[in-house]
């Protein structure tokens, strides 16, 4: 799907939320609107009337807003995602109109929870359970989890609010934070990169040591198979 690849996000993230964080709205309500354009050059065209480009580019624009008007409506009841229509569709116009920020693979992970989560890695069983491993342990680890409460991260979440001059930090503060101001939207990629390059390292080192043993054994088993091609080649009795 084209908006994952320009949010850089996992396939798992709905398609209604990709698309809105990508700011592509659904092909069926740009097809509408391409159609009404050129009904209407169309139209003007057969009364002897041809529209100069800035006439061409004021309907344009008013046929966006028909589009972000019925996008809006649609988001209202969505199937999934909703998390993060709920944050973003408040400040959709804002987000869809903004000249700075690019969604960064781990910012994504943090807005959408498809990432190196306990939850979403249980979820797709590369964790046996969807623990925190980075404070007590008993407690789910969610995207929310990461950005508002982990003990493990307190001085970058600090920088954080400290940067987007938020009381409470949430999905929906953080969004409407980011999406007024560049510099709260680098904060927000900073602690992402932070963070969750270190979740990323240390899920790593846990699958490491996870599959050690089979590991172990993979390679006791090419030994054995080098000792038997060498025990051959220097067998020289007549077959």
């Amino acid at each position: 799907m084209l908006a994952i690849r320009i949010i850089r996000g996992y396939r798992t993230i709905s398609f209604e939320a990709a698309s809105l964080l990508a700011g592509t709205p659904p092909w069926d309500l740009e097809a509408r609107a391409l159609a009404a354009l050129y009904q209407w050059r169309k139209e003007a065209q057969e009364l002897g009337r041809y529209p100069e480009i800035r006439e061409i580019d004021d309907r344009k624009s008013q046929l966006r807003q028909v589009i972000i008007g019925e996008w809006r409506e649609r988001l209202g009841q969505p199937s999934a995602g909703h998390a993060v229509i709920a944050a973003v569709r408040p400040v959709m116009e804002d987000w869809l109109e903004r000249r700075h920020g690019t969604l960064s693979y781990r910012l994504t992970q943090v807005i959408t929870g498809k990432g190196c989560f306990g939850d979403h890695l249980c979820l797709i069983r590369k964790e046996p359970t969807p623990e925190c491993h980075h404070c007590d342990g008993q407690t789910v680890d969610t995207a929310l989890h990461t950005l508002a409460e982990c003990p493990a991260w307190v001085e970058q979440r600090r920088d954080l609010v400290a940067a987007i001059g938020v009381g409470v930090l949430s999905l929906d503060s953080l969004i409407a934070a980011i999406v007024r101001s560049e510099s709260a939207w680098n904060s927000a990629v900073s602690f992402c990169e932070q963070v969750m390059l270190a979740k990323e390292t240390a899920e790593r080192d846990r699958e490491r040591f996870r599959t050690l043993p089979a590991r172990q054994a993979r390679a006791r088993a090419r030994q054995r198979r080098r000792l038997r091609r060498r025990r051959s080649q220097n067998d020289l009795r007549p077959p």
